[in-house]
This record gives C-alpha cells, structure tokens and sequence, in this order.
C-alpha cells in the first residue's frame, strides 16, 4: 500500500515536494485555500490582463531542471524561458546602471560610471564564488541536529558565513562608491532586510543572478507554479485548491493528518506543511501544543518586512522602459532604517517596478501591458492603519515613478488595477504579520536555529517554504523541498535526490 502524504498549501515548496514525491511513487494530496495553486507565487487576474502576485525573477534555473529531472521531466516542456540580458536598471538620484550577466559589459558599465571600481566589480565575482561553492552544500543539506553544524561541509563554510560583517561590510572591500555598493546589496530585500543589518554570507545573492542570469518565464514566474502542480498531477498526485485545512489531526506529538475546513478528516503518514510558518503555528495548532514555536514566542521572533503592491493594466506599453526597474530613494539608508527599525512609512519610499510586455505579449492585449509596482513596507507589527493611509501611500508611489523614470502619465494609462497592503498579505493570504518574506534572516534565525525541514515540535511533520531551512526566494524554498523530501525518502530507506555542483561560469578566474 502506498503511503500518503498530505501537503498543507501549494506554494512553491509545497509543490516542489508534492511533484517529487508522487515521482517516487507516494499517495500524494495538496489542500490549498485558495482557488488557485503558487501561494505568494501565483498569478493574478484581472480581465484581460495577468501579472505575477509576487515573485518576478526567476534566478538559478539549474535547480528547476535538477528538480525537474529527479520528476522525470524536463522543464522546457512545460514552460518557455527568455534569459533577460539586461538583467535590471537601477536608478539612482543623479545616474542610471543597466547591470547585465555579461561580465565585460558589467565592467565596461562599473568603469564608466565609477572610474577605478571595475577591478573590484572581478574581486567580487572571483571571491563570491569561492563563497558560493563553499556554502552551496550548506543550503543543500539538513539543519535539524546541532551535530549538523559539525560536518566537515559545514565546518568548511563557517568562514564564508562572515558572521561578524554585514552585507554592506563585505560590498565595502571590493566598491569605494555608495551607489556601487547599493547595486550589489539591495538584493537584500529579496530577505525582507536591511543591507546593514543582513549577514556578510548573503553577498551571494548579487553574485546568484551576476552569475547564472535571470529569467523570465512566458506567462510569469507563476508558470513555475502552474507547471509543478502539473507534473504533480501526471504522477498521480492529487491537488485540492479551494479545500482549506482547518487544523492538523493529532495524538499527542504524533501527526495523524489534518481536519479540512468542511469538517472532513484525512489521514496521512506523514504532514508536510508549506502555509505560511508562523501562520500555520498560530492556526493549524492548539497554543499548548507547542513550547518552543508557541504564539507567544512566535511574536518575539524577528520577520521581513511587508510589501505594498500596485498591479496596473495599462492601455499601452512603454516600449522604451525595461524588464525590471529598482528604483533607489535619496537616502537608502534612512528609508531602509524606516522601514525595518522605526516602522513607519517613508515619505520617500524605494520601488520596484516589472514592465514585463516588453519581454512578455502574453500578459495582456496586443498593444497594452501590466505594470507591477512594489514599495517595500513596514511589517504588520508597525500598528499602520492601512485603510486610511494606502490611497495616500498609492499617490506617493504613482508621484515618485512619474518623477524619477521613463513611465511618464503612467495614471493616464491605467485601465485596471489592484493594491495589496500589508493587511491584505496578512487577511486574504494568511501571511503572518504581513512579513511577505517570512522570518527574518539573522544568523540567531538561520540553519539550525531556524524551523527544522523535519519539524522539531511535531512527529510525522516536515516543513518546506521559507519559514524553514534554507531560507526565503525562490532558490532556497525549492532547495527547502529537497531537503525534505530527502528526508522522508531516507527514512522509508529509499535513495534520495541528488545534488549537481554549481554549474561553471564563463570568465571568473
């Protein structure tokens, strides 16, 4: 009889997990809330038009086709990839930078805005790599013992870690310009952090994408989403959307299965649960359940930042503009500081602007495109009265795209639109706080200190998102998948899923 493993949500790392293991031959069944599969990775529709929820870069596909390949299948198959070789614009209050994967380009770039840095711009690449060969095996293997930290793997990436340097720190060795150091640490928003405050290991995440690129697939990062539920199905894996799970079914620590929404209970061998963490904790579980992840000590944990969303149809399409625009307040600093320190709104906020039609026709009709606008915010721990500050905040964010970009009469344009604040995140996608990127990342939150994949209050409960080990973004919640499935296909003695080395990258040294 084959054992039956419930997945709780179909994010990415819940369908990461639920397509490999229905590959392996598991009784496999996804309950997902909503109407729809790819959590914070799904899509949104309005009319005719159609934009990603949340992530937009797509970096490190090679772990996409690893996974892919553990199913059987091959991911060109079910999605069409355009690697973006300008990979973003960055605009700052005085200069624009185009970065690109090309690393003469990116030089030539470096050089002609920043005379002297371009020899930096190769120390960085060079050194960066070294860092990510040695922490790759960290982000790949379980963090679920103490012992784990012992591995002569882990033991070797220590010094990578850069424990007592942030961010910041690290990009200061190789830049001598405030403006090329922000190019290279903004990447920390992908945590929800500050670049102050946010470890010196995550330089890897500028080296991920100057490294192996970034990609968009046609039809949005959520076509990622759409395909893995797919393969899911193919397997003979079972996906219930629209099914929400009440609470997890339980004898004491022992997982049982879970209590749907409509009264139903299901039983399983094994629980993996891909809700939001903290969500799930405070929901999906009676309070005196749990000692070291109760609400009360949940609450005293450290999380992201949220993020406020504008998704725009627009009647036409701003040929000129790129893929992806980050644009940079006056003071980065102050407005950074704002958000994750004072929690309160910035009257000069930093954005992130997707004008995917360039790239992508399938997103809306023949000569109109969606506009996708991200103001990272305070989380919902700030007391911020979102219903009677947002249109407030949507004019402040629609002012400073007018004034400092190529999207010129943008609200002339808009023919649809849709806002998510940090309430939205939180009521109507059950995202805890509001802290789009889950618990924060600070090293007493990281690896071992962080949720173990094998969760350590419950049995026969695992994890995967970004609530757990590895991390946040969408590299580290797939690997996340991994880890686990590895998990319950080790304790059933079956072999697990392999791990490739990093592949080579054309021009370091």
């Amino acid at each position: 009889m084959k054992k039956r493993i419930i997945v709780v949500g179909a994010g990415p790392g819940g369908l990461a997990a639920s397509m490999l293991l229905a590959s392996k031959g598991y009784d496999v069944h996804v309950y997902e809330k909503q109407p729809y599969v790819g959590g914070r990775n799904a899509e949104i529709s309005l009319g005719d038009f159609k934009f990603d929820m949340g992530p937009t870069f797509l970096s490190m596909f090679h772990i996409v086709e690893e996974l892919f390949a553990a199913a059987d299948r091959d991911p060109a198959d079910y999605m069409e990839m355009v690697e973006l070789h300008s990979m973003y614009d960055l605009i700052f209050e005085n200069r624009k930078l185009t970065m690109s994967k090309d690393k003469d380009r990116m030089k030539a770039e470096i050089e002609h805005h920043f005379p002297g840095n371009g020899e930096g711009y190769e120390r960085f690449m060079n050194e960066t790599a070294r860092k990510m060969e040695a922490l790759t095996p960290v982000l790949q293997s379980k963090m679920d013992r103490f012992m784990h930290l012992f591995q002569p793997k882990v033991l070797k990436a220590l010094p990578e870690l850069e424990v007592n340097r942030s961010l910041y720190d690290v990009l200061s060795r190789y830049f001598t310009e405030e403006e090329l150091k922000l190019a290279f640490t903004f990447q920390s928003k992908y945590l929800g952090m500050s670049p102050w405050e946010c470890p010196g290991a995550f330089s890897i995440l500028s080296y991920m994408e100057h490294a192996y690129g970034i990609f968009h697939p046609i039809g949005g990062v959520n076509r990622l989403s759409h395909a893995m539920a797919r393969v899911t199905e193919e397997c003979g894996g079972y996906i219930h959307t629209g099914c929400g799970v009440k609470s997890l079914w339980t004898d004491g620590r022992k997982v049982k299965g879970v209590t749907l929404e409509n009264g139903e209970r299901v039983e399983a061998d094994e629980v993996i649960i891909n809700s939001d963490f903290a969500h799930a904790m405070t929901n999906l579980v009676g309070p005196k359940q749990l000692k070291k992840y109760s609400p009360k000590k949940l609450e005293k944990k450290k999380y992201s930042c949220s993020t406020f969303m504008l998704y725009l149809g627009l009647d036409t399409v701003y040929e000129d503009m790129p893929h992806h625009t980050i644009v940079f307040s006056k003071d980065y600093q102050k407005n950074v500081e704002e958000i994750t320190k004072l929690k309160i709104l910035s009257e000069d906020s930093s954005l992130y602007i997707q004008n995917a039609g360039v790239t992508d026709p399938t997103l809306a009709p023949e000569g109109k495109s969606t506009l996708y606008v991200l103001a990272p915010v305070p989380n919902n721990f700030s007391g911020i009265d979102w219903e009677s500050e947002k249109e407030t905040f949507r004019r402040l964010i629609l002012d400073t795209v007018e004034a400092k970009t190529g999207f010129k009469d943008l609200e002339k344009h808009i023919e649809v639109e849709k806002m998510i604040t940090p309430n939205n995140w939180e009521q109507d996608i059950h995202v805890y706080k509001g802290a789009t990127f889950n618990l924060g990342h600070q090293l007493s939150q990281m690896m071992v200190f962080r949720p173990h994949n094998r969760f350590e209050e419950l049995d026969s409960c695992w994890l995967v998102g970004g609530g757990t080990h590895p991390g946040s973004g969408l590299p580290t919640i797939l690997e996340s998948a991994r880890i686990t499935v590895n998990g319950i296909l080790e304790a059933d003695g079956k072999g697990t899923i392999p791990t490739s080395p990093l592949p080579a990258v054309e021009g370091l040294a």
